[in-house]
């Protein structure tokens, strides 16, 4: 499926089935199974069967769906799978904005509108970019392991800043923020490179939060406690602003 066409007049093929494995997950799902074989050529069922099913949870955990992609140059889409669990407004992080003497800027001064979306153990872990564009800083910030839910986590937790800049000079700012359980943050990019809206640019073990930072006179298309899902679900639209109410039911 990747990299296939699809509309909203029915072009394109679907293929609905299995999600694949990241790389990253395999490994160890492979040694679970592993570990599972040998107790079982021991005749150790008790540590058998509960050590495959690890194994499978881990492959769980680690999958990797394809997703549909909008092709919308006005959509900022979500990075990661979850519950939005914080929409405010506040200033970026310093490591954002301070001119590093890089090649690219990191974002302006001035609050701008936090969607935080919560990673639970059962989401699908894999990040992605919310536009298309380059990638102008990777900053990563070793830190506490504190419930991701609570705001001081964007500042104390191990986390991990990405700043992407449109053609067009828009820059948006993602932030990686590892929490209780998850203490791993793998990216899949680096400054300089190019990236397509919905690419995927890495993933934080075993739950977690991602914060993006909207750019200046844009608020957020979602609402507190919406499911949202990577790469599909539009997060904002560029220089939209309105109020927008959802009711839980």
């Amino acid at each position: 499926m990747a990299g296939e066409i699809l509309d909203n007049r029915g072009r394109g093929p679907a293929h609905p089935g299995l999600p694949t494995i990241h790389p990253e997950g395999r490994k160890f799902g492979i040694a679970a199974l592993g570990v599972a074989l040998l107790f079982a050529l021991f005749a150790w069922e008790t540590l058998a069967w509960p050590t495959a099913f690890l194994a499978l949870c881990i492959f769980a955990f680690f999958r990797d769906p394809e997703r549909v992609v909008l092709q919308d140059e006005d959509a900022i889409l979500s990075p990661a799978d979850g519950i939005v669990t914080q929409i405010v407004e506040v200033e970026p992080p310093r490591e954002m904005m301070v001119d590093d003497g890089g090649a690219g800027g990191g974002l302006g001064a001035g609050p701008v509108i936090r969607v935080s979306i919560h990673i639970s153990l059962f989401d699908v872990h894999i990040n992605r970019s919310p536009i298309g564009g380059t990638v102008n800083r990777v900053v990563y910030l070793p830190g506490t392991f504190i419930n991701p839910e609570l705001d001081k986590a964007s500042k104390n937790n191990e986390r991990q800043h990405i700043v992407i800049e449109r053609a067009d000079g828009l820059r948006i700012g993602v932030t990686q923020i590892a929490g209780v359980i998850a203490r791993r943050i793998v990216p899949f990019i680096k400054p300089g490179d190019m990236l397509g809206a919905g690419q995927r640019v890495g993933l934080i073990r075993f739950g977690s939060r991602v914060d993006t930072y909207l750019p200046a006179g844009t608020d957020s298309a979602v609402v507190l406690g919406q499911k949202v899902v990577a790469g599909e679900t539009v997060l904002a639209r560029i220089g939209q602003q309105a109020l927008l109410e959802g009711v839980s039911q």
